[in-house]
């Protein structure tokens, strides 16, 4: 073994595409070269020993915001008891700032940017001459068609227990401040043909579940079109043999053609997941996002009413002049919508975005260490935004997991943000936690939160209890079964039963 690809998965379930596409771009390299993820949260020294039972002369590790911290200590670990191992860094969080990370600082070479030409450079250097001068190496972007495509890396295993992540292009053309695509110049498309025939390939193997991480997927709606077309083609010929997609939206270009093609999907066939960030129109301008927010609303209550896709959609707090009546205005709205998951995330500074430059202006503190989630602004101060923090938390637990699915509906009310912040207010109180509360000790919770609000006791614990023997044993596999041709994941299954 000469090189060694690895990263830190947040969940086991999450299969590097990454890493596969740098695997499948190695050329003469390639069979000298093999893949080894880890899931965060593993012992360091067990990494380390892993690694290098392989006996490497090369680790290329890929680095994200959620394993940053933990990659760090594998490889301070790694030059000390294997210091002759050249380590090389990838990914996003190391793509920019590169001199103030302690991580780049201990490494030998960065790539920052695209590495599907530049790593496997590097890496012939290292091994063969001449020695690179340089420590950081801009990652060389090339023409889409020259990339081969990573999907015959995905093992059997892999289709079998996790999440295909695939993308038919990259990079974004929006310039909204608080992500890494602003950087991009544009939306990159891969040649569709060879596409389309990596998917026909992956789905001979057995795959059914298909994550699409293009960042605008209906850009372009005529290619739009043609993915959806191969999967309904796949739900035609096999209607027992169910597929699930999964794919980003723009939020207001839904024209009449590609409305047309979603209604035809059958229930449990399809995500969306849709950004809208924030209704204000002010805060908008500030963070250079274009939206038509009629035209969006437009379409999500289109969406609701007309198709059977499962939509998640994005909310973040903490913007730079948005404040908790703003936010609360635009939540509001999202909840009439009737989105089935509303994703309640707390601004972070990711590296390198141009949301730095309102940092002054609007008193922006951000955590230092990882995620880099905003502690304050001149709009909300501390405890609010820990207050924020812990009604994502619990939305997540009651209305986002499918599990309260009626009784949501009671608690919200007519002031859905006030009534769940007044909710998780009282929840804290009572545990003094957001993490590890026991799927019965919150149905009895949220039963007695609804008798704080004047529900007769008797009306409360129905209420719950027709939602929560939803999610016990018995009942689940009822819902399994009475949902056989749905190939989603359990969480959108249970919002589908509901």
């Amino acid at each position: 073994m000469t090189i060694l690809l690895s990263t830190l998965n947040a969940r086991y379930a999450h299969a590097s595409l990454g890493l596969r596409y740098l695997l499948a771009n190695m050329g003469a390299l390639g069979p000298d070269t093999r893949i080894q993820e880890f899931v965060i949260g593993a012992k360091t020294t067990e990494v380390v020993e892993r690694l290098l039972a392989q006996h490497p002369r090369i680790i290329g590790f890929g680095v994200y915001i959620w394993n940053v911290e933990e990659t760090t200590r594998v490889v301070a670990m790694l030059k000390r008891v294997a210091p002759e191992v050249t380590i090389v860094l990838g990914g996003p969080e190391v793509s920019y700032e590169t001199n103030e990370q302690q991580i780049v600082k201990l490494a030998d070479y960065v790539v920052t940017g695209w590495g599907d030409v530049t790593f496997p450079q590097l890496c012939a250097q290292i091994l063969h001459g001449p020695q690179p001068l340089m420590k950081v190496h801009a990652g060389v972007q090339p023409p889409m068609a020259e990339i081969a495509l990573p999907y015959s890396l995905y093992s059997d295993e892999d289709i079998a227990h996790r999440t295909l992540y695939v993308e038919a292009s990259r990079g974004c053309p929006f310039k909204c401040e608080f992500c890494l695509s602003s950087l991009d110049k544009t939306a990159w498309p891969f040649p569709l043909e060879s596409f389309l025939a990596q998917m026909e390939d992956l789905y001979s193997r057995g795959a059914r579940l298909f994550k699409f991480v293009d960042r605008t997927f209906n850009l372009n709606v005529k290619t739009s079109m043609k993915i959806m077309q191969f999967f309904l083609d796949k739900i035609d010929a096999s209607p027992d043999d169910p597929v699930y997609a999964h794919f980003e939206l723009v939020p207001d270009h839904l024209p009449e053609a590609l409305k047309e093609m979603i209604a035809r999907f059958p229930a449990g066939a399809l995500q969306f997941e849709i950004g809208i960030q924030s209704f204000n129109p002010e805060v908008q301008a500030l963070v250079s996002r274009r939206q038509d927010n009629i035209k969006a609303a437009e379409n999500i209550r289109w969406l609701c009413a007309h198709s059977q896709a499962h939509l998640h959609v994005d909310l973040i707090a903490g913007l730079p002049g948005e404040d908790i009546a703003s936010f609360a205005r635009g939540f509001d709205q999202l909840v009439s919508l009737g989105a089935h998951e509303i994703q309640f995330g707390i601004l972070k500074r990711l590296r390198g975005t141009p949301i730095i430059r309102h940092t002054e202006a609007f008193n922006m503190v951000y955590d230092p260490y990882p995620p880099y989630t905003v502690l304050a602004t001149s709009l909300i101060d501390f405890p609010t935004m820990q207050r924020l923090v812990r009604f994502a938390r619990y939305w997540d637990l009651v209305a986002n997991s499918g599990r309260f699915a009626h009784t949501v509906r009671e608690l919200l009310g007519v002031r859905p943000f006030e009534n769940f912040m007044a909710f998780s207010d009282w929840i804290y109180t009572k545990t003094d936690a957001t993490h590890r509360i026991a799927l019965d000790r919150l149905a009895k919770l949220v039963a007695e939160w609804l008798q704080v609000t004047g529900m007769e006791r008797e009306r409360a614990l129905a209420l719950v209890a027709s939602d929560y023997a939803g999610s016990i044993d018995g009942a689940a596999k009822k819902d399994k079964a009475a949902n056989a041709a749905v190939a989603a994941p359990a969480r959108q299954v249970r919002h589908l039963a509901a």
